[in-house]
């Protein structure tokens, strides 16, 4: 933001194409102002109810896959 480097030298320093730091530079600009703007806190975008399907949700696919784990050692699958 400032134009102490540019977008090849900033792109080949994260390691990311100048076209991402075009792309993060105009989503910056077009939402800076609304950081500041008053109004109070957005909401979340994700709910509480989401919030616990999702960690249910994340429990059962971490028994499945350690039940698979357990079932394919035998076959030498890691």
């Amino acid at each position: 933001m400032k134009g102490e480097e540019t977008v090849s030298e900033l792109a080949s320093r994260f390691g990311v194409y100048p076209t991402m730091i075009h792309q993060w530079k105009r989503a910056l600009l077009e939402g800076a102002s609304g950081v500041f703007a008053r109004g109070g806190k957005r909401k979340p975008e994700i709910d509480e109810d989401q919030m616990k399907e999702l960690h249910a949700k994340i429990g059962e696919l971490a028994v499945a896959n350690d039940f698979l784990s357990r079932k394919l050692k035998p076959w030498g699958v890691k």
